[in-house]
């Protein structure tokens, strides 16, 4: 393949038949070749031997003299079309320009291969086409109307030598570019322009041969689009020596100029306003100059909206072509004139208001009496309002109950007057709206509380749709004209302003009700004056000076205005020091009792005085706290937390205003002895699973006491971490009567407390863990016996905390596991050697027995 490879210059297989006084392009390229992309080419012509050069693309001193003034003058020129190829192009080629044509490619090979010029032959024969219109016409202007037919024809002949074959085709021009009708192809082929397909496919669109070589194109259902000036064009083409066909010439010929008539279907008049139960007079014009003989279908249509179609919209009436119509009982359809076409709406509604449109059809008749639909239209739509007739009458809004104290009653009256005009198919509905009143200027936009439709369904709105539904807003119709709305219980965020709409609504034939007039009443403001609530509390120590162990007693006075019918709930509160570390916070809730006279104890935990506080009422504004048996850590000060309750809406308790009493103190004056605490280790840092002790040293200063006569409430807590940054854990409490209490436990280590001597207690961790380090303190509690023989609790006391490591024992940890790898390994060792020794010894014994050679210089052949 690689010897055969060489340069190629092709040109077309001859010989090339051409029409005298045509333009002639005769394409040559080149192929395979080395060198720069672009290549050059050389024309030469020869009539019988010798050639002439014609022109080249790149000496411009190659044209022969006898050529030089057509290439001068542009009717012989080259026309490069890519890099390797070109076209030599003749215009208005003659009977002397017969002959070979020769392309040649000058080498820009490394080594020449293959061939380097081509000829073609070029025969010029005679124009013998010959295209005109047809002579039966003398008008070349055809004026027709929409959906009439026409026929156009045109002759083609030719008198070539060869043997050619036309291609006609018929096209129209609308504007300045011509589109193709239909075409008759040099294969005999039909072909249809571009968008005439469906009308060639249906018969609309034909074209026909007939004698004296005439070419006939047939249209049916002429359209505005069809008007235009039509043409024949018609080509002559042939069969070259490779098969393929070429176009040599073409002609064309004006055959007629067609305008088409359009057929418009208008509705005589724009916008129509009727009144309701007035008539609907509406007239649908068809306009055209049709002069024969036709018949026109007309149908009615109604649709709600503009933009609907044919099949969205309702089809009213109708008229055939035989003027048969069809049947309605309020709507009527009839013929005026020819072309004029009444609808007649009698007794209209307001549902008749919308779009009313018409569509026509023109109808002619055929040769076998047959009609034939050959046009049809539809009008815009025309705009139709029918106005309802509206009834006559006031609205009157009053209020028959209003309140002056919040939760009071509030009832409103809609009242419909001046009712005139109206008929039996009216009915009235009612709407509630309601209007903040802000102060200043400000516009409010109003809020719907509820409404009616046509069947006086109650509709409610969003504003107090949950106090509708509980009834606690009612709405009701007392009579025929009358509406009510009542609040059973007004609040303040009730106060505003109240207007109601009333709405009549018509009843229509088809038995559906439309509103046709609303009217707004004038505007109720529910208003009543407040005044801020005040509430005063007092309280009063009733035994100026007691002792512990004594009864404490003090009474709360509640004293309030402008509360209606208040109630009063109450709540003792003491404020402690903040050393007491059962309410870091200060401030203790003891007992209440609400508005409904039920007592509850609230922050009191003390099970050993469970009925140590009472909170009773004494009279309605009176109520008395009693505290026996009082403790040293009863100190603090006391306080009554007053709340004035009014009735609400449906029975509820609505609160008022809070109040806050004065400060009543105790204050014990002792000389007892004061306790000190600490927490000591002998060995603070221990390893895994030793016991840790750790003690709790209570001191005492000043007046001595017989260790009958105190006790202790011990807890101890750890904090899990190296700074006191976390919560402290409980671990385990000792009350003073020896009973210990133990808080779950997650890991394996356990916990023992006890008692060792009368001031000191033993806090013990067996089996420590990793988890049982961190910081350890205990919190006292001492209770001491008073002479009365009454044990006093004294204030809790933190001992300041002690840490407390714990390590893991390497050698312990790491001693057993070694000595078994160890042994382990040894014995599997020696278990091996043994194996070993035993297999090779019995097992695989084998006796080789070796021939004895001879000592000699050479050794035998088979060692070899």
């Amino acid at each position: 393949l690689a010897l055969c490879r060489g340069r190629i210059v092709r040109v077309p297989k001859g010989p090339l038949i051409r029409v005298v006084g045509t333009e002639v392009a005769i394409p040559c390229s080149v192929s395979d070749y080395d060198g720069p992309s672009e290549q050059n080419f050389d024309w030469e012509f020869s009539r019988e031997t010798d050639f002439v050069r014609i022109v080249s693309t790149w000496d411009s001193t190659f044209t022969s003299e006898e050529y030089q003034k057509r290439v001068g003058r542009g009717d012989i020129k080259l026309r490069r079309s890519s890099n390797d190829a070109v076209e030599l192009v003749i215009r208005n080629i003659q009977p002397a320009d017969q002959g070979r044509y020769k392309c040649s490619t000058p080498s820009t090979d490394a080594t020449v291969q293959g061939n380097y010029d081509a000829e073609v032959q070029v025969k010029v024969i005679s124009d013998g086409l010959s295209v005109s219109g047809s002579k039966a016409r003398s008008s070349t202007s055809l004026r027709l109307s929409e959906g009439d037919s026409f026929k156009l024809r045109c002759s083609a002949t030719t008198s070539s030598p060869e043997h050619t074959h036309l291609h006609v085709t018929w096209q129209v021009r609308s504007g300045s570019s011509w589109r193709d009708i239909l075409s008759l192809t040099h294969e005999g082929k039909f072909q249809p322009g571009p968008g005439y397909e469906e009308r060639y496919r249906s018969g609309d669109v034909r074209l026909d041969t007939g004698a004296n070589d005439t070419y006939r194109l047939s249209v049916s259902q002429a359209s505005p689009a069809d008007g235009g000036a039509y043409r024949c064009l018609v080509s002559e083409w042939v069969r070259g020596a490779d098969g393929s066909w070429q176009k040599i010439q073409e002609k064309s010929v004006e055959i007629a100029t067609v305008s088409i008539q359009r057929t418009d279907v208008v509705i005589s008049t724009s916008n129509v306003s009727v009144t309701e139960r007035d008539s609907l007079d509406l007239t649908c014009n068809i306009t055209t100059d049709r002069s024969g003989i036709f018949q026109a279908e007309v149908m009615w249509y109604f649709s709600a909206s503009p933009d609907d179609t044919l099949s969205d919209a309702q089809l009213l009436l109708s008229m055939d072509h035989d003027s048969v119509v069809s049947d309605s009982t309020l709507i009527s359809l009839s013929r005026v004139d020819r072309n004029s076409y009444r609808l007649l709406v009698r007794d209209v509604d307001v549902e008749d208001s919308g779009y009313y449109f018409c569509e026509a059809a023109i109808w002619v008749p055929l040769h076998n009496g047959s009609w034939h639909k050959v046009v049809e239209r539809t009008s815009a739509p025309v705009s139709v309002v029918v106005t309802a007739l509206e009834p006559d009458y006031d609205v009157f809004l009053n209020a028959s109950k209003t309140p002056k104290f919040s939760d009071d009653p509030t009832e409103l009256n809609c009242r419909i007057t001046n009712v005139q005009d109206t008929e039996a198919n009216i009915r009235f509905t009612v709407s509630w709206y309601y209007r903040q009143r802000l102060p200043g200027d400000d516009a409010v936009a109003e809020e719907l509380l509820a409404s009616m439709d046509a069947d006086w369904t109650l509709l409610p709105g969003d504003r107090g749709r949950e106090r509708i539904q509980n009834g606690e807003i009612i709405f009701s119709k007392k009579s025929a004209d009358t509406f009510s709305l009542r609040i059973q219980w007004t609040s303040e965020s009730d106060r505003g302003d109240y207007f109601c709409v009333i709405s009549a609504w018509s009843r229509h034939r088809n038995n559906s009700w439309v509103k046709s007039k609303d009217v707004t009443s004038a505007s109720v403001h529910v208003f009543w004056a407040t005044q801020d609530y005040t509430l005063t509390v007092e309280a009063v120590k009733l035994k100026p000076f007691f002792v512990a162990g004594h009864t404490f007693e003090m009474t709360c006075k509640v004293s309030s205005k402008n509360i209606k019918t208040p109630r009063y709930s109450v709540l003792i509160t003491a404020e402690k020091p903040l050393t007491d570390q059962s309410n870091p916070n200060g401030t203790t809730r003891i007992i209440s009792l609400n508005q409904d006279s039920v007592v509850r104890l609230e922050d009191w935990t003390d099970q050993t005085r469970v009925d140590g506080v009472v909170l009773e009422k004494v009279q309605e504004n009176e109520f008395r706290y009693r505290m026996y048996q009082t403790q040293i850590s009863d100190a603090g000060l006391y306080r009554c937390v007053v709340t004035a309750w009014s009735p609400g809406g449906g029975g509820m308790w609505r609160e008022a205003v809070n109040g806050l009493s004065n400060p009543i103190q105790i204050d014990f004056q002792t000389s007892g002895p004061v306790f000190n605490v600490s927490v000591h280790s002998d060995s603070p840092t221990i390893y895994q699973g030793e016991v840790a002790d750790l003690l709790c040293i209570i001191t005492t200063e000043g007046m001595p006491l017989e260790p009958d006569d105190m006790s202790f409430d011990v807890s101890w807590f750890a904090v899990r971490s190296f700074a006191l940054d976390r919560e402290p854990i409980l671990l385990a409490s000792l009350d003073r009567r020896g009973i210990v209490t133990q808080s779950r436990r997650n890991g394996s280590s356990d916990l023992s407390l006890e008692r060792i001597s009368p001031l000191e207690f033993r806090l013990r961790v067996h089996g420590c863990e990793d988890h049982d380090f961190g910081n350890h303190y205990c919190v006292v509690t001492p209770w001491v016996r008073s002479a009365t023989g009454v044990w006093q609790r004294e204030p809790d006391i933190k001992a300041k905390p002690i840490f407390l490591s714990v390590k893991m024992d390497v050698l312990n940890a790491f001693k057993y596991p070694l000595l078994i790898g160890i042994g382990l390994a040894t014995a599997i060792g020696l278990l091996s050697c043994l194996i070993g020794y035993c297999s090779s010894r019995w097992c695989c014994k084998k006796e080789v027995q070796e021939t004895r050679r001879e000592r000699r210089r050479l050794m035998s052949m088979e060692m070899d």
